[in-house]
């Protein structure tokens, strides 16, 4: 039977006058409240208030304005039932056939820097959800919209169906409700608790299937992605992605995202193995990048945190690389990179990826999950002349390389040091079991790259525990270190630094990554 009755009230109204339309054209009425209501009118649109359909005002600042009998009962009785056909005409409730509703913006709501409890409450849905699971669980009859992106293939199914759409589309819109419902409930639940108690007591996730993955991190091991990666990052070209690819994603996207500068960054299995920069030339802070360790790029990742030019494509294309990220890419870039059939180009979304970023880092543990804040912000760079520790302060150059490596150090795997200057990276040493063993390592990494640390900085992600790494670093040629200080030998160290005339500063802040 054709669809006669929509009721529509949107937060995102993205494509919501031409579905309208479309709904319209099909001969079908249209009931819709609020700002969905007047956005519908302004288009030319005939349209019911709610208020005027159910009888019933909008109350208490729009609070209550759905949660009536008439609206639920439309949707949820029985079209195939003679007692419910009895009881709908006896009550004056006709059939509501389509509801198309996304909910209050709860979850954007709570990304916001500095956002109220006030706030966050009063963008908690309450009709919406309720509209969404009446007719989903109705879905026999009802059809449910909740995403933008299915307006389409509802007004395709019925352009095929004379006005109505299949069982089969109903059935998969409605599982789409129940999952929308239950994250958007497990997204309020684990920030209210949260703020009333300080601390998460229960952690809910309902996540739809992105894709599948290519594998895990071998070959034999199945893996799926779930969630909204594919909102943040778009795959333009290549295979599929593998496990492992994602990981090297999210790094790559994590330490791009510490740099305001034009930068280029390397990385191989998560590790960030050389960044440069450049304040007009892409192509230039590649070079940079690329000095450090001329092995690491081949089948590992690039990113940038600019269009990819083409004279940087021209360069990269003639070595293997697995992934490379942009946040958009020059048309002359994709061409050439085209050539390469399996590299895989990811196109960023810097909006999406910042909202997604400020989510918890979430890890499988022995029977359950860990979820922790992301150490997203670099922390310790602030008044860095207050935080000298030294007799000698660094110059001004010292203090621009010290930033840059404390920024880098940040992203590569504990213990991790770096050596740099202000605009690249020169040593990187990670992932071992002693810090005087990874300076020692970045200092070899630098020389058989033909790289001289002579006035380099040391960055170390973690307080030294002995003068032996900051020993290693001032052989090596280093004048100044940055590191967070806070070891029981401090003192020693600090002695170690004033007695070779290099500069020290005490971030205060570490930035472990395990």
């Amino acid at each position: 039977m054709a669809i006669q009755r929509a009721l529509l009230s949107v937060s995102d109204k993205t494509g919501l006058v031409e579905f309208a339309k479309g709904l319209h054209e099909f001969g079908v009425e249209l009931l819709s409240t609020g700002g969905t209501a007047a956005a519908l009118r302004d288009a030319g649109l005939p349209v019911i208030d709610v208020s005027s359909f159910t009888g019933a005002p909008e109350l208490f600042e729009g609070r209550v304005k759905t949660l009536h009998p008439k609206v639920h009962g439309g949707l949820l009785h029985k079209r195939d039932d003679d007692r419910h056909l009895s009881q709908a005409k006896e009550h004056d409730i006709p059939p509501i056939d389509i509801v198309v509703v996304n909910l209050y913006p709860f979850e954007q709501t709570i990304a916001r820097e500095g956002v109220t409890l006030e706030e966050a409450i009063e963008n908690i849905d309450i009709g919406g959800p309720s509209m969404l699971r009446s007719a989903a669980k109705n879905y026999k009859s009802v059809t449910v919209v909740t995403d933008t992106v299915d307006y389409d293939r509802v007004l395709a199914e019925m352009a095929d169906h004379d006005g109505d759409t299949t069982f089969k589309l109903r059935e998969e819109l409605s599982v789409k409700v129940f999952l929308r419902t239950s994250a958007y409930d497990g997204a309020i639940t684990n920030y209210l608790s949260q703020a009333a108690e300080g601390t998460r007591s229960s952690f809910s996730m309902t996540l739809p299937l992105d894709h599948e993955l290519r594998y895990g991190d071998n070959p034999h091991q199945k893996a799926s992605l779930y969630g909204n990666f594919s909102d943040s990052f778009t795959q333009l070209q290549g295979k599929a992605l593998s496990y492992t690819n994602v990981l090297d994603i999210e790094a790559a996207a994590d330490l791009i995202f510490d740099f305001a500068r034009p930068t280029v960054g390397i990385l191989k299995h998560t590790n960030p193995c050389g960044v440069g920069q450049d304040d007009d030339d892409l192509r230039v802070a590649w070079q940079r990048a690329f000095e450090t360790d001329t092995q690491a790029p081949f089948g590992g990742v690039i990113v940038v945190n600019r269009s990819l030019t083409e004279s940087l494509a021209r360069v990269i294309s003639t070595i293997f690389t697995d992934v490379i990220i942009a946040p958009d890419f020059e048309t002359e870039a994709r061409a050439i990179l085209q050539k390469k059939k399996n590299l895989r180009l990811i196109k960023m979304n810097i909006e999406a990826y910042t909202v997604a970023k400020k989510e918890p880092l979430i890890r499988s543990s022995p029977g359950g999950l860990m979820v922790v804040d992301r150490d997203h912000t670099v922390l310790g760079l602030d008044n860095l002349e207050e935080r000298v520790v030294t007799k000698r302060p660094p110059s001004e150059e010292e203090m621009r390389a010290m930033r840059f490596a404390w920024r880098v150090v940040k992203h590569v795997k504990s213990n991790a040091i770096v050596y740099g200057k202000s605009d690249r990276t020169l040593g990187v040493g990670a992932g071992q079991m002693s810090r005087v063993d990874s300076s020692r390592i970045a200092v070899w990494k630098a020389a058989e790259a033909g790289l001289s640390l002579e006035g380099s900085v040391m960055a170390s992600d973690a307080m030294l525990p002995f003068a032996d790494g900051l020993e290693a670093a001032i052989k090596a040629g280093a004048t100044a270190c940055i590191q967070p200080g806070g070891s029981i030998r401090d003192e020693e160290v600090i002695a170690a630094a004033d007695a070779a005339g290099i500069a020290m500063i005490f971030t205060g802040h570490r930035h472990f990554r395990h």
